[in-house]
């Protein structure tokens, strides 16, 4: 009231002062409404901002941006594959034609003579005959296009639900910095449009995902049931299988794949029998030029192999760097 009595006129009765005060007030009411109003939406859009997506949502864009990752950058690694017969360990390099390997050691011991020459004429009809170069680089597509399959069929193969965080350390994610859990299971709707994809019916497991750069860290799955394909007349896997993927941030907005276990029994046409039981470990990763010819990366593989400081054992079971 004492603020507004100085802008009294002198002919103003009291009744127009209570009039003019009201009016003020009200002013004042609405302009505190309407003040509020405004942090309160702003609130609610931040908080919608900060919310997580939901857990298909962050699935399917985890995806997207896994089917689009550049695949120019290339590297030279190690690979080291155990199986219950032993072990084998390769140096690879990612090239514009193929992928290059080179073994360097079985059971963590180098070559001997004749498995070297065995290795290097190996090699060598690559660079010699065109067509089985090609037929290589024929192979390697149908793999990724059978990953990129089953990729594309993640978001509608599983019903997912969060399962907490876990922490990233070195192969998985990024050191440190925390992953989203979540737990999967069969969707009953999805209907797989071939053999590739009908593996995934039957597989309950979970999935670690880098929820800000939206990159799979790790995906963890097991097979709840026998899975038939062809009624059975084609064969079939048994209940159990089991496999697991694992994907590290090398530098920057690199990621690679740092391990891989697979585990599986069934039957192929009612009567072989068939088993596959391997883990590997891709670790020493290094960036190299991205027009490397398959050529050049063999004589880069060959260098390496020869390294005076290409020690086998302490690397060959490191996750990547």
């Amino acid at each position: 009231m004492q603020q507004i009595q100085h802008l009294r006129p002198s002919n103003w009765t009291s009744v127009e002062l209570r009039n003019r005060v009201k009016i003020v007030r009200r002013k004042r009411a609405w302009k505190f409404a309407a003040f509020s109003m405004a942090v309160l939406m702003a609130s609610v859009l931040r908080a919608s901002e900060l919310a997580p997506a939901s857990a298909p949502d962050l699935v399917r864009q985890t995806v997207d941006n896994e089917l689009k990752a550049d695949p120019g950058v290339k590297f030279m690694f190690r690979d080291h594959k155990q199986t219950p017969h032993g072990s084998q360990t390769r140096l690879m390099v990612q090239t514009t034609e193929a992928m290059a390997g080179m073994t360097i050691a079985y059971d963590d011991h180098p070559l001997n003579p004749e498995q070297r020459q065995a290795e290097i004429a190996r090699n060598q009809r690559f660079l010699h005959d065109g067509d089985e170069l090609r037929k290589k680089r024929k192979q390697e597509k149908e793999n990724e296009e059978r990953i990129n399959r089953i990729m594309r069929a993640l978001p509608d193969a599983f019903l997912y639900e969060y399962d907490g965080a876990e922490p990233g350390k070195k192969g998985i994610g990024e050191s440190g910095l925390e992953l989203t859990r979540l737990r999967f299971r069969p969707n009953p709707k999805y209907d797989p449009p071939s053999r590739v994809e009908q593996v995934l019916t039957a597989m309950t497991g979970f999935m670690l995902i880098d929820p800000k750069k939206k990159r799979l860290a790790r995906i963890d799955g097991t097979l709840s049931r026998e899975v038939a394909f062809g009624w059975g007349i084609f064969g079939h896997l048994d209940k159990g299988g089991h496999f697991l993927v694992e994907q590290g941030e090398l530098d920057g907005d690199h990621w690679e794949i740092t391990r891989t276990d697979l585990a599986i029994t069934g039957k192929v046409l009612l009567f072989k029998s068939i088993k596959f039981e391997s883990s590997e470990v891709f670790s020493d990763f290094r960036q190299v030029p991205s027009n490397l010819t398959f050529a050049q990366g063999l004589e880069m593989l060959t260098k390496e192999a020869h390294s005076a400081d290409n020690g086998i054992p302490h690397v060959c079971c490191e996750a990547a760097k």
